[in-house]
């Protein structure tokens, strides 16, 4: 079995803005995502999720490195200043890379 290497875009985001995210990883190349509800404490308080406004999402999205940038850089420049976000990157191993 091989493995080759790609990389793991996490978005912890404000579900409101899922839908533009998620539409944006597909316009710069990404073949898809999982996203699920998350929960937490950070810079901008508690995001416990008990009413609609404070419910967050975490996307991820496994794609090669070229894609990686351009989707974080697009992220930064579109939505940090106004939006709950954090991104971080992970090196990954896949089977099947012509998926990612």
């Amino acid at each position: 079995m091989e493995f080759k290497k790609r990389r793991l875009v996490t978005v912890i985001t404000e579900s409101s803005i899922e839908g533009r995210v998620t539409a944006d990883a597909r316009r710069l190349g990404a073949k898809g995502f999982t996203c699920c509800e998350a929960r937490g404490e950070g810079h901008r308080g508690v995001r416990g999720g008990d009413w609609e406004g404070s419910r967050n999402v975490r996307i991820e999205v496994v794609c090669g490195e070229a894609i990686a940038q351009a989707l974080v850089r697009h992220l930064l420049d579109t939505y940090y200043a106004d939006y709950a976000m954090i991104v971080y990157l992970t090196d990954v191993e896949v089977i099947r890379p012509e998926k990612f």
